[in-house]
């Protein structure tokens, strides 16, 4: 998965969910190796350890045993928590 790519699922998820909290991305799984490919640019310095790393504020979860994608809040339960909304992205040309 591209930063672009992930980008546009969390972009889509959210117009999806039309308002649904359970239907919000809750959270981001990477492959170790996808994480070192192409996603760490985009996460941001945890604040404190119980936000850990995070992508435009979604939790990211990293693992050699994770499938890349991304989960709704729903799906994720607590692994996803504590949930805050998804950040707004500038769009680039």
């Amino acid at each position: 998965m591209t930063p672009a790519q992930l980008h546009q699922i969390l972009d889509d998820m959210q117009a999806k969910a039309a308002g649904s909290p359970d239907a919000m991305p809750g959270l981001i799984t990477v492959q170790t190796n996808d994480w070192i490919a192409s996603i760490a640019a985009l996460s941001t310095k945890p604040r404190t350890l119980v936000d850990g790393i995070r992508i435009r504020d979604i939790k990211v979860a990293v693992g050699a045993t994770e499938m890349t994608g991304v989960m709704t809040r729903a799906e994720a339960g607590e692994r996803g928590e504590p949930y805050r909304e998804l950040e707004f992205r500038v769009p680039t040309r």
